[in-house]
């Protein structure tokens, strides 16, 4: 366990050091990545908080709510930004494209590649700011007062909707592995999907929809239910422990299904290499 935990630290510094070198290179370079990034993040947010700031609030949610969930749901992003990227989010590009092969040759196990060469802790930060200051304006603002419990059940949830966002893309992902050329970019449409919706309350739906959107779309366990709980616009006790509950589900389900169609890779291989390949 110890000589697990050494050397993801190692990779990670590593991954680090190389990032920080890219997106320092030139001082231009570096300001207009930053700017682009932080506005393509607060685009994604600029409906709901226009909403909530023309009416004052969206049903049970005042603004300040609204912001504190909209904080949250940019928190969420630049998690997954920071540890997963260079595709590692976007899995179905690596297995449709036969990259994949890049990370079965490593001498570490499949999830340890996974879980560290995408860590990206400067040029996928650009959200982290305006997500920080978002929660922090919005818990000023609602008075919030934070124990060291909620402070703890937070970083759970908003790791669990980092988990239960990246399974999805996994799941999703997944297809590639039996249809590479059509699935390539089945991940990216369904990061996409989690990430458009995501910032928007769901009170008020139909019981059927709503329950879509918990369990075929989980959407709602990227920010509305999370921040419903920590809020306690849900008052109910169990309600904190709901979307690490998910997560574990859904990430199990996501485990077994890529899984599966690993040992499928593994025994027909990719066509890139081969000289019918679509992408040679």
């Amino acid at each position: 366990m110890g000589r697990t935990l050494r050397t993801i630290l190692r990779h990670w510094r590593l991954f680090a050091w190389m990032d920080l070198v890219w997106i320092t290179r030139q001082p231009g370079f570096f300001l207009t990545y930053f700017v682009s990034d932080m506005l393509l993040a607060l685009g994604t947010i600029a409906t709901t908080f226009l909403l909530a700031a023309r009416f004052e609030g969206i049903g049970p949610w005042s603004e300040p709510r609204v912001v504190f969930m909209l904080g949250y749901a940019l928190l969420v992003r630049a998690v997954q930004d920071m540890f997963f990227g260079f595709n590692v989010a976007i899995i179905s590009r690596r297995i449709g494209r036969g990259q994949l092969d890049h990370v079965l040759i490593q001498p570490h196990p499949v999830w340890l590649t996974l879980l560290t060469e995408g860590f990206i802790p400067f040029s996928g930060a650009m959200a982290l700011v305006p997500g920080i200051a978002l929660v922090l304006w919005a818990a000023r603002q609602l008075a919030l007062h934070p124990t060291a419990l909620w402070l703890g059940l937070a970083v759970i949830n908003l790791l669990a909707s980092c988990a239960i966002t990246l399974a999805f893309s996994f799941l999703w992902g997944s297809v590639a592995y039996w249809a590479p050329r059509a699935a390539e970019e089945i991940s990216s449409a369904a990061m996409s999907i989690m990430r458009e919706i995501s910032p928007f309350p769901l009170d008020g739906l139909g019981p059927v929809w709503l329950g879509g959107l918990l369990t075929v779309l989980p959407t709602g366990f990227v920010a509305w239910y999370p921040c419903r709980a920590l809020l306690g616009i849900d008052p109910a006790p169990y309600a904190p422990a709901v979307t690490p509950l998910a997560a574990v589900l859904l990430s199990g389900l996501a485990v077994i299904v890529f899984y599966r169609g690993l040992m499928h890779y593994g025994r027909v291989g990719s066509q890139r290499y081969l000289s019918f390949g679509h992408r040679r």
